[in-house]
C-alpha cells in the first residue's frame, strides 16, 4: 500500500470535517472520495461512448437489423 499526501485547502478541510463527524478517519473519507470520483469518471465516460453509438447511423442500422433478426427468430 502506498502513501499520499495532499495539500489541503480550507474548502477541503470543511468536507473532511462533514465526512468525519461520524466517526469516518480523514483516510478513509480520501479513500472513499477517489473511489467514488473514479466511478463517476468511468460512468461518465460509458454514457459520452453509449451517446457516441446512439448517434451512429452504421451502429443504429446493425442494430435494427440484429433487433429484426432476433424477432424472425424468436417467432419460431
Amino acid at each position: 500500500m502506498a502513501t499520499l499526501t495532499i495539500r489541503t485547502d480550507d474548502a477541503v478541510e470543511r468536507a473532511l470535517a462533514a465526512l468525519t463527524e461520524g466517526g469516518l478517519s480523514r483516510s478513509e473519507a480520501a479513500r472513499s472520495a477517489i473511489l467514488d470520483a473514479e466511478r463517476a469518471h468511468r460512468r461518465t465516460k460509458l454514457r459520452a461512448e453509449a451517446e457516441s453509438l446512439r448517434n451512429d447511423p452504421e451502429d443504429v442500422s446493425a442494430s435494427r437489423a440484429l433487433a429484426a433478426e432476433m424477432d424472425a427468430i424468436r417467432a419460431w
